[in-house]
C-alpha cells in the first residue's frame, strides 16, 4: 500500500462539498458532534474508534457531556489526505 498523499486544493474543496458539515480549522478536517447524552456521545465515539482502527487511521478528537470534537489530519501526508476525507464520512454515517 502507497503512502497517503495531502489533497490538492481542488480534492479538499471537492471533498468538502460531500463534507457540509465538516470545516478546514487549523489545516484539519473539523467537526463538532452533538448528542443526546453523554452515554451517546460515547457510544459514538466506541463505534469510531472500531473504525478508525480498521483504518489504521486515528483522529484527533475531545469529549465534553454530550459533545464530541473531532479533527482529521494525516501526519504523515503533512495534511489532509483522502483517509481522513473517508473517516469523516464513516463517522457522519455512525452520528446518524
Amino acid at each position: 500500500m502507497s503512502a497517503p498523499t495531502k489533497l490538492s486544493t481542488t480534492g479538499l474543496t471537492a471533498a468538502l462539498d460531500q463534507l457540509p458539515d465538516w470545516t478546514v480549522q487549523n489545516d484539519k478536517l473539523h467537526r463538532q458532534f452533538q448528542f443526546k447524552s453523554f452515554v451517546e456521545a460515547f457510544g459514538f465515539m466506541s463505534s469510531a474508534a472500531l473504525v478508525a482502527e480498521s483504518m489504521n487511521h486515528h483522529p484527533e478528537w475531545f469529549n465534553v457531556y454530550n459533545r464530541v470534537t473531532v479533527d482529521l489530519t494525516t501526519h504523515d501526508a503533512g495534511g489532509i489526505s483522502a483517509l481522513d476525507v473517508t473517516l469523516a464520512k464513516k463517522m457522519d454515517e455512525l452520528a446518524k
